[in-house]
């Protein structure tokens, strides 16, 4: 478990800016310490810890210490083996929506920092949900990778333009999943240990 967070790593978890926590550091409301040498803020667990419960902040992703990742798909057999593997990792927390109704209604709840997001849901469409997710201001740090069976290229770029930050073809590996997902949540790759 992470004992000293760097600013990035504290904005993530409170989700709010990293100019925010930096501000709060400098005006002595979230405690710390520079590193020696250097301009880098540092921030203990206990301290972040206390300042995200006396600014009414959940400290549910700092005491799991996992990523709240959202799966919004409606194929049963690819919810359950991404499911099951990031289970498996262990570095994720899971919440599942088979469709954009559901995912909707759980992206206000969850706060997840990430949707894996089937473009063809039943009731809506993934460009969509994208749209939504990024028109509301309190989700823009939310990191969305949008899958899907079709492959256009035009259609691609037109989710990217909606808000999504990746795409993956179906059929994928769930490894290079969590390699995307790693890399949109600027967490190493590889499984911890």
């Amino acid at each position: 478990m992470k004992t000293v967070f760097t600013t990035g790593e504290a904005a993530k978890i409170c989700k709010v800016s990293q100019q925010t926590i930096i501000r709060c550091f400098d005006n002595g409301q979230l405690k710390g310490f520079r590193v020696p040498g250097s301009k880098f803020r540092r921030i203990p667990r206990e301290a972040l810890y206390k300042f995200m419960k006396d600014n009414g902040i959940p400290t549910d992703a700092l005491e799991s210490g996992k990523r709240k990742v959202l799966l919004v798909d409606d194929e049963p057999e690819l919810v359950q083996v991404v499911n099951d593997a990031l289970q498996a990792d262990g570095r994720f927390e899971v919440r599942i929506a088979s469709n954009g109704f559901d995912a909707g209604m759980m992206v206000k709840d969850y706060r997840p920092d990430l949707i894996i997001l089937d473009v063809m849901l039943p009731d809506i469409n993934g460009k969509e949900v994208c749209h939504r997710v990024r028109a509301d201001a309190s989700m823009e740090d939310v990191r969305i990778i949008c899958i899907s069976g079709m492959i256009e290229e035009d259609k691609v770029q037109e989710l990217k333009l909606a808000g999504a930050d990746d795409f993956l073809p179906k059929p994928f590996d769930v490894d290079h999943l969590i390699e995307k997902m790693c890399a949109q949540l600027d967490i190493e790759t590889g499984v911890l240990a």
